[in-house]
């Protein structure tokens, strides 16, 4: 891995932790309890996009936490500035993780396909 990629899983691994920890001190029951799964920063690390667990939202309630992440972003941005001393953060981007839903889809397909060899065999 070059000295760059290094850079950028750490700065990733940093906002996985410094994110929630932002919401928390928020007042807002729509996104102070949000759990980030993964943060995935662009090469120069100007653009972060955040994924979120959505395994107890629903649509409705997705749609109003995403609306309040992007209203908030600004002081995300300067929580992370002020606790890390760094003199810019990236823009950020949120979305609802779907790897836990295709993962799930995955393992039960691989179940069924061991049924059915059970019964061949």
């Amino acid at each position: 891995m070059r000295e760059e990629e290094i850079k950028r899983k750490r700065t990733e691994s940093r906002l996985v932790e410094l994110i929630p920890e932002a919401l928390s001190t928020m007042n807002d029951n729509r996104i102070n309890g949000l759990s980030v799964t993964e943060v995935i920063c662009s090469r120069g690390r100007y653009d972060a996009k955040v994924y979120l667990d959505k395994s107890y939202l629903d649509e409705k309630e997705q749609s109003e936490a995403l609306k309040q992440l992007r209203a908030v972003s600004g002081f995300l941005s300067a929580y992370i500035r002020e606790s890390e001393g760094w003199y810019k953060a990236p823009k950020f981007t949120f979305e609802f993780d779907n790897k836990l839903e295709e993962i799930s889809k995955i393992e039960a397909l691989f179940k069924e396909i061991a049924k059915r060899n059970e019964k061949k065999g």
